[in-house]
């Protein structure tokens, strides 16, 4: 492991875990919000930046920060079997494998081409899922594959989320194309915020993670209703009925400003937020009630519950895959960092495991999907 220590008050706060209350539950719509740790500089020429996190380089940019970075030691090699359609470069944001073993790939592709397709076991395009279907996806985010091999992506600047059949059928979409804004039972008004990434409970639940958050003040006009652009959780069943929803509402033990990883633990059924800019995950039970925050040292990308109920974490800019426990220890990496090299990454993201152990991830700067062959037993 190479581990770098950070200006201020960074080093004391590593491997930090704490609880507290709850930063907004159910359905009140956020407003205002805790007070910053600190006053946020804006020499960030209008990245995303680290803000509230204690380990950040305060107002500077992620581009600044050392991470850490750890040696790859579980043996995995890296392929590029998967040939995506000629002309088509755009990031691939997210893969999925149904019970087939088919993988799935959604591609930020401009408007007019084709966005998702399925790959059979041995790596042949089978079928792209295009427009006729979909519709233009603004801009491609996570994807996932539930019990029932129902295949569901979000649209995070349509502000939608699609379910599909096995077949590419189009089943259900929550949210309204185009029109950003709250869920609100109360007001029948059934609108998505950003949606990044969705998980399902083993009964079928379904939790979708909203809200890149520091984006979102700059996107209110979209819905005049919505002004506050809080990173949010909605909690639905199986068919789409409303049960709860709560709300990040920013910094500080018990919030997040940002719903960019989900995962559920099988174990206790506890929600794992990826709470990306601010460099750590915020777990919550499955009724919404804060548990812990998880300090981590690197841009929380992505995390990924295995077959095997491993979880793991992708590592964004620091173009690594972690294996790490449900506390946040670091027990294993993947990857070579950043850039576009073999076994590297410009922005490391979702991610999948087939029954011989491989991962599979796509990048969502660079049009090509990675296959992390595990080694042999």
């Amino acid at each position: 492991m190479n581990a770098h220590f950070f200006c201020g008050a960074a080093a004391a706060a590593l491997s930090l875990s704490f609880t507290a209350t709850p930063a907004f539950s159910q359905t009140a719509t956020p407003s205002g919000g805790p007070q910053p740790l600190v006053e946020v500089g804006s020499g960030n020429g209008g990245a995303e930046p680290c803000t509230h996190s204690p380990i950040c380089a305060w107002g500077k940019g992620r581009d600044v920060i050392i991470h850490e970075q750890h040696k790859p030691d579980l043996g995995f090699t890296f392929a590029y079997p998967f040939a995506l359609p000629d002309g088509l470069t755009g990031g691939v944001s997210a893969v999925a494998l149904n019970s087939r073993e088919h993988l799935f790939a959604f591609q930020r592709n401009p408007a007019g081409k084709p966005q998702l397709f399925e790959f059979d076991q041995n790596h042949k395009l089978i079928r792209t899922i295009g427009e006729d279907v979909i519709g233009h996806q603004n801009k491609a985010h996570g994807m996932a594959i539930d019990a029932q091999d129902n295949i569901w992506i979000c649209d995070e600047n349509g502000d939608t989320v699609m379910k599909l059949s096995p077949e590419g059928k189009l089943l259900m979409t929550l949210g309204m194309k185009g029109q950003r804004g709250d869920w609100d039972e109360a007001k029948g008004q059934r609108l998505l915020w950003q949606p990044l990434h969705l998980a399902f409970a083993p009964n079928g639940d379904i939790y979708i993670g909203m809200g890149h958050a520091n984006e979102s003040p700059n996107d209110t006009d979209k819905s005049p209703s919505n002004s506050s652009g809080a990173a949010r959780i909605l909690h639905l069943d199986k068919n789409g009925k409303f049960i709860r929803q709560w709300f990040g509402n920013n910094a500080g033990p018990g919030h997040f400003s940002m719903v960019h990883g989900l995962a559920i633990n099988p174990n206790n059924g506890n929600i794992y937020i990826g709470d990306r800019e601010e460099y750590r995950i915020v777990v919550y039970d499955g009724n919404g009630k804060f548990v812990k925050t998880i300090q981590m040292r690197n841009l929380v990308c992505a995390l990924y519950v295995d077959p095997h109920n491993q979880l793991w974490m992708a590592t964004g800019q620091d173009g690594q895959f972690f294996k790490i426990d449900w506390d946040g220890n670091v027990l294993a990496a993947i990857g070579n960092g950043p850039g576009r090299g073999e076994g590297q990454f410009v922005e490391a993201s979702y991610m999948a495991m087939d029954s011989h152990g491989n991962l599979f991830t796509g990048d969502t700067s660079v049009g090509r999907i990675t296959e992390m062959v595990a080694p042999k037993k």
